[in-house]
This record gives structure tokens, C-alpha cells and sequence, in this order.
């Protein structure tokens, strides 16, 4: 029978199917433009398209006149999109997965320690924030309850996990809200490591309600280049309102991670069920 699939997606199929089974371990050099297009008597375009889908998939990633190398797929951990104890930017629990020991989990703080209880001291978590003031684009100022152009502030975060690239992230705040107050920039102030709820609580709002929504999407050249993977590579994207006690949008965000290399978790606590009654 006749294979009906593009030489091209032929070519990816293959050399995924010998990632996968480790005839072409973590590490070791795909084939080059001349040996792929030479054993599937294919165009130099038809192998280059091939090679980007392995590495928008997360399979390979190329180095800078050397050639492309089979990409570690293994997940690092999971950020876990929970209430936490430190209110930080981070607004995760980090849980990195460290073999047989069982595994590390680094609150937003930086503390490291095994199971539930981590509280031994390790190594910072490191990020890096941004403000700027600016309009509202038209979904920003949706999700904000806001008139399309409203003024608010800007926050670019760039976090970093055992020096590695974790995630980035972008945030919305009105300006009719934080200015002129000490939280009008996240970045910057008496307030600038703490998460949401604890900088509007220091202007007398009370943050009650955060609600997300997951996605994902190619990776842009920048966040690619950022996040150390390849222009395309799939993304999980998370979309994150806070409210206060008032059912008031105070503050949204759009965070992304590579989805090849951090899981997120959500923990979800269900209440006993009620006995059934008697007869």
C-alpha cells in the first residue's frame, strides 16, 4: 500500500519514531540536510521542513553551526496553581521531580524541601520584572471591566528555576486602582516581591478570587530565544484574573511555559459525601 503522507511529515514521522524507541538518544546529532535528503531522495525544502516540525514539537533543537541535537523531554516538575502560604509573583508551588529520592518542592520563596512540607533552605528562585504605563488593549480592558484604552500598568516578569528558564509572564493593573499609591508599579517599591493579594491588601483591597483559564500556542521568536526551545514549539499559556470581595477585576496576567517541560498542577479538594439516608 501506498503511503499517502507528505515526504515531509514521512521524514518527522521517522525520526520520531527513532527518538522515541532511543535509536537516536537525548543528545546525539540528527541526521544532516545531506544524509536525510539523500535517503529519502527528498528537496533540501522538503528535509527542512521536516526538521522544523521535530523542533516546533520539542524533539530537537538546533545549535548555531553545529547542526540539530535530539531535545531532553523528560519534564522538569510542575508548577502547581494552587493557594500557597507565600505570596509571591510566582503564584505557584514549584515541584521538581528528582529521582528515586522522591521529589523537591520550591515554594515561591526559593525554599526547597522533600514532600509537602518544604522548608529547608536552597537556592532563590530568580526573576526579573518590568513595568511600564500604557492603554489597555481591547481584551486587556475586557477582562478588566475596563473602557477600551483605560490607562494601567504593564508588567513583564521573566522567572528562572535552578537558572534555568521557567516561565514568562505579563501583567494588567488599572491605573484608576494603584496610582499614586506605593503599589502603582510591580516591579518597583516596598511591595515589588510580593504577589497580588499582598500588594492590594496594602491599599485596602481584598483580593477573594483568582480564575484561570489554560491554552497553548506556538512560541514566538522572542519567548523562544527566552524560554531556550525553538520558534513554534508549543506553549501552555495560562490566563489568570484576580477579583476582590466586590467581584472586581483588579488584575490579569498571561503566563507561559514550555509544555514539553513543566506540567501544571491543579489540586482539587472535594468534600465528603454526604450518607445516604436511612430507610
Amino acid at each position: 500500500m501506498t503511503d499517502a503522507r507528505p515526504v515531509y511529515q514521512r521524514i518527522a514521522d521517522d525520526l520520531r519514531r527513532r527518538i522515541d524507541d532511543g535509536s537516536l538518544p537525548v543528545g546525539s546529532r540528527i541526521p544532516s540536510r545531506s544524509e536525510l535528503r539523500r535517503a529519502y531522495d527528498a528537496s533540501d525544502q522538503t528535509v527542512d521542513r521536516a526538521v522544523r516540525v521535530l523542533k516546533a514539537a520539542g524533539y530537537a533543537n538546533g545549535q548555531f553551526g553545529r547542526g540539530v541535537f535530539v531535545s531532553d523531554r523528560v519534564p522538569i516538575g510542575a508548577l502547581v496553581r494552587a493557594p500557597h502560604s507565600d505570596d509571591t509573583p510566582l503564584a505557584a508551588r514549584l515541584v521538581l521531580g528528582c529521582g528515586e529520592g522522591g521529589d523537591r518542592v520550591r515554594d515561591g520563596a526559593g525554599r526547597i524541601g522533600t514532600g509537602s512540607g518544604a522548608s529547608e533552605e536552597g537556592p532563590q528562585l530568580a526573576w526579573e520584572a518590568t513595568s511600564t504605563t500604557g492603554s489597555a488593549p481591547p481584551l486587556i480592558a475586557e477582562r478588566l471591566s475596563l473602557g477600551t484604552g483605560a490607562p494601567v500598568v504593564r508588567t513583564e516578569y521573566e522567572f528562572l528555576a535552578d537558572r534555568r528558564p521557567l516561565q514568562l509572564s505579563v501583567s494588567w493593573e488599572p491605573l484608576t486602582l494603584t496610582g499614586g499609591t506605593d503599589v502603582e508599579r510591580p516591579d518597583s517599591g516596598p511591595y515589588a516581591r510580593c504577589g497580588v493579594p499582598g500588594r492590594f491588601a496594602a491599599i485596602g483591597i481584598r483580593v477573594v478570587r483568582a480564575r484561570e483559564a489554560v491554552g497553548s500556542r506556538p512560541a514566538s521568536p522572542a519567548e523562544a530565544e527566552a524560554l531556550g526551545c525553538s520558534p513554534g514549539q508549543s506553549l501552555t499559556v495560562v490566563e489568570r484574573t484576580h477579583y476582590d470581595d466586590r467581584r472586581r477585576p483588579v488584575e490579569t496576567s498571561d503566563t507561559v511555559v514550555r509544555g514539553d517541560r513543566w506540567r501544571l498542577e491543579y489540586p482539587i479538594d472535594l468534600a465528603a459525601p454526604r450518607p445516604a439516608p436511612s430507610r
